[in-house]
């Protein structure tokens, strides 16, 4: 993104951060927002927002130490958890809701949204047993090893909502282009 931060950018008045928090609140569970003390205009975008803000320490590390940083956040009594990166700006609220339906449907197994076609997405929901490995995470990957090792049950999203990530100036212009001729 060059000088640009894409958490940053604009949607529907809000920054994609604050919006893709909004739809995580309005599902009433609680929401833990990994940040960096690097990139002060996210935490600000937070404020006032219903979610506990947690500081990742060493963000060099990758997205394994945002994961590492949520998962010793979370309190003894969570059930399972539900990792959402803030840059599918195409996850909905009624996704979210979703993947927790299926959750309490089935709360033993690993879900993992994918889009229509099947092409696995965010976001992914890890039942309590797996925390530990999550915890234990290293690198710039995230949960995939761990993804890759344990039976993973897909939650078929509509359309691509599940892997519309926007990573460059040209996916930014080419998203908004789209949305305007909807």
């Amino acid at each position: 993104m060059g000088e640009r931060d894409k958490l940053m950018e604009p949607i529907d008045g809000l920054p994609l951060l604050a919006r893709q928090t909004n739809r995580a609140i309005a599902t009433g569970a609680p929401v833990y927002v990994t940040t960096r003390s690097d990139r002060p205009a996210r935490i600000e975008a937070l404020a006032g927002l219903n979610v506990r803000q947690i500081a990742v320490n060493d963000p060099s590390q990758g997205l394994s130490a945002s994961i590492r940083a949520g998962v010793a956040a979370l309190p003894p009594d969570i059930t399972a958890l539900m990792i959402l990166l803030p840059d599918l700006p195409d996850i909905e609220t009624a996704d979210l809701r979703a993947m927790i339906a299926v959750h309490k449907a089935q709360p033993t197994l690993i879900l993992r949204a994918m889009a229509e076609d099947g092409t696995p997405g965010h976001p992914t929901v890890f039942p309590k047993r797996f925390l530990r490995a999550l915890a234990d995470l290293t690198g710039d990957k995230g949960a995939r090893t761990l993804l890759a090792q344990e039976r993973v049950t897909p939650v078929a999203l509509p359309g691509k909502r599940a892997i519309t990530d926007l990573d460059t100036p040209e996916d930014w212009a080419r998203w908004r282009a789209k949305r305007e001729h909807l």
